[in-house]
Parts: structure tokens; C-alpha cells; sequence
């Protein structure tokens, strides 16, 4: 199975799993009136959010090479730093992301001052990458700094406040620190459903990540309940067929597969699998995500035949998205090998976990 740090990234902004980042977007404009920096940035928005990162990467690079002709202090030269920092993050290039994010730190510091609401935010996106990361000590710090910012410029009750909230939350119950974390979440969703209502989608994405705390709490009864209101939100609000709706039958699936209840797992992950297979397209990095998770309900019940297919075909999804040789191929590989090695294909899986070994072997640090 992904790790809850690889899930997190393969989701993207779907945001269903783990912290929630500040993609920038600029004012809304019909395509005549766009200018060929703004267009590139909309082109990579929508490329991003259909999980197409070649395509995103290319139209944001090529929009900041027009950017950088207003200056490397213009507050648009910052938000092309920021976007391409968010999506190597996405695809786990932290150490390209690093730079970008404190380059366009410093520039919205000296265009805004260091107490605005845009530096607040940017802050919580160079957090993000440090949690994801695994640098707790370097994410705390800019958290709170961040969360301090936005409530001192936007106020206590803002909806951004909401989600910084739920960030610093989410680095809590990273580090196991429940106790920590619950009032944060608590506060956070307090925070959405005032702000947008109780039945606006990010109070499904609140709701789920409360849930995600009590089910690391073996709270399963708890996060059962606060998983199927999650999932009446998106339905209700976004249709049946929507990619969040995908997420949180996944989560869903997920925890009935902790406690056993298999036939509901089943019956959640191949609902959620057929859904971003329609709505993203077969060759999308959550459609892995997907059949990873499938594989993996089979394999805990011994069906390594019907396991098998899924394992390859997940593999072959993140070959094709991330390339040969990043850390979503090789935990794919690693899942794999698991499989094959309680099937006693022992010679077949010491092959694919060398493969995944020397992948890791060579990722930047």
C-alpha cells in the first residue's frame, strides 16, 4: 500500500489526505483578455488539478521565463516560483521545490511586508514541504509563524485561518501528538462550517481529516461517523461521480479494512476506483492510488490472484506519470515484492526489490 505521505502526494489537490497548500491563482479573466503570463498560469492550473504535471510543468516554466521580463521582484515572478515549488513538491522533488518556495518568500516579503496575508500563506506551503519531509522541527516554526500572520491580518474566524489551523493540526497528529492536534482540527472545522457553511465541501475535507486523528486513535466508531458525513457532503454538493467523492470512499475503505470488515472495503475501493477511472481518466496517478489500495485488501485476505493484475497495472500508471526512477516506483515495486514474497516467489521478488533499492539509492536527498 502508499504510504500516507505518497497517497498525499499522488492526491494532489484533492487535499482529501494530509495538509492543504495555497496554490496561487490569479484574478479570473476570459482567455481574449488574459495576458501570455496569465494564460500560462491557468493552463498549468488546469493541467495540475487533471494530475497532467508534464503538461503543468511545461506551461508554468514557460510562464516564468515571460515573468521574469517584470522583474525578479515582481509579486508574478513570485507566484510562477511558488506554483512550479508546488508541484515538484506534488511529484516529491523536494529538493528543487526548497528554493523556489523561499525565493518567492522573499520577493512577497519585500514587495508586501513581512505580515502579509500572501507571506502567511506562502510560509504554510514551505511547512507543507518540510512535514512532508519529515522535518517536523523546521515545519513547526513556520506554522505557527504562519498562523500567527493570518489571524493578526484576516482575523480569528477567516476561512484561511481554517485551514492554517488544520495544517498545524496535521503536522500534530504526523508527530502522534493527538492530544495536540484534536483541538486544532476541532477549531478548524468550527472555523469552515461558520465561514462556508455546513455543507460546503471543505467542511467534508475538516471532517475527514478529524476522522483520519480518531482512526490513529483506534477510535473507529468516531471516525465512522465523521467519514460518512464527509462523504454526504461531496456527494450532495459536488454528485456522486466526483474525484473527492473517490477520496473519501477510499478513507472509508480504508478503515473498514483495519478492522476486518472486508466485504465493505471491497465494495468502497471499487466504487472509488471506478469513479477516477471515469472522471480522471485509467492512466491517472490516483487511479494507481486506487489499485494499490485494492491489491492491497486482496493480498490481507490471501486472494494474491486477483492482487496480482492490480500491483501491475498501479506500477505501471506511476512508471508512466513520475518516470522510472522516482520514490512512487520504487514503494509500487516494494508493494509488489511484498505480494510475491508470501506466494513464495521469492527469486522474482529479490529482483524487484534490488530494482526498487537502487531507485532509492539514487534519489536526491
Amino acid at each position: 500500500m502508499f504510504s500516507t505521505k505518497q497517497r498525499r502526494l499522488l492526491l494532489g489537490l484533492l487535499c482529501l489526505i494530509g495538509g492543504l497548500q495555497f496554490l496561487t491563482l490569479w484574478p479570473a479573466q476570459s482567455l481574449a483578455e488574459q495576458s501570455p503570463w496569465e494564460q500560462h498560469m491557468q493552463a498549468g492550473i488546469t493541467a495540475y488539478r487533471q494530475g497532467k504535471y508534464a503538461e503543468a510543468e511545461k506551461q508554468w516554466t514557460a510562464g516564468l521565463e515571460v515573468a521574469i521580463s517584470f522583474g525578479t521582484h515582481d509579486p508574478r515572478y513570485a507566484t510562477s516560483l511558488s506554483n512550479l515549488a508546488e508541484l515538484y513538491q506534488t511529484q516529491g522533488r523536494y529538493g528543487e521545490a526548497e528554493p523556489l518556495y523561499k525565493r518567492s518568500i522573499g520577493i512577497r516579503v519585500r514587495a508586501f511586508g513581512p505580515e502579509h496575508s500572501v507571506v502567511g500563506q506562502s510560509l504554510n506551503n514551505l511547512a507543507e514541504l518540510y512535514r512532508a519531509q519529515g522535518r517536523y522541527g523546521d515545519a513547526a516554526p513556520l506554522f505557527k509563524r504562519s498562523l500567527g500572520i493570518l489571524e493578526k491580518t484576516l482575523g480569528p474566524e477567516h476561512r484561511i485561518v481554517a485551514t492554517s489551523l488544520n495544517n498545524l493540526a496535521e503536522l500534530y497528529r504526523t508527530q502522534g501528538r493527538y492530544d495536540e492536534a484534536e483541538p486544532f482540527y476541532k477549531r478548524s472545522l468550527g472555523l469552515m462550517e461558520k465561514t462556508l457553511g455546513p455543507e460546503h465541501p471543505n467542511v467534508a475535507i475538516s471532517l475527514n481529516n478529524l476522522a483520519l486523528l480518531y482512526k490513529a486513535q483506534s477510535r473507529y466508531a468516531d471516525a465512522e461517523l465523521l467519514y460518512k458525513r464527509s462523504l454526504g457532503i461531496v456527494e450532495r454538493t459536488l454528485g456522486p461521480e466526483n474525484p473527492l467523492v473517490a477520496a473519501s470512499l477510499s478513507n472509508l475503505a480504508e478503515l473498514y479494512r483495519t478492522q476486518g470488515r472486508y466485504g465493505d472495503a471491497e465494495r468502497f475501493n471499487k466504487r472509488s476506483l471506478g469513479i477516477v477511472e471515469k472522471t480522471l481518466g485509467r492512466g491517472h496517478p490516483l487511479v494507481a492510488v486506487s489499485l494499490s489500495n485494492l491489491a492491497e485488501l486482496y493480498q490481507t485476505q490471501g486472494r494474491y490472484a486477483e492482487a496480482e493484475p492490480l500491483y501491475k497495472r498501479s506500477l505501471g500508471i506511476v512508471e508512466k506519470s513520475f518516470g522510472p526512477k522516482h520514490s512512487h516506483v520504487a514503494q509500487s515495486l516494494e508493494n509488489f515484492a511484498s505480494m510475491l514474497r508470501k506466494t513464495g516467489r521469492n527469486a522474482e521478488a529479490a529482483r524487484i526489490e534490488m530494482r526498487a533499492k537502487i531507485i532509492r539509492a539514487n534519489l536526491p536527498e
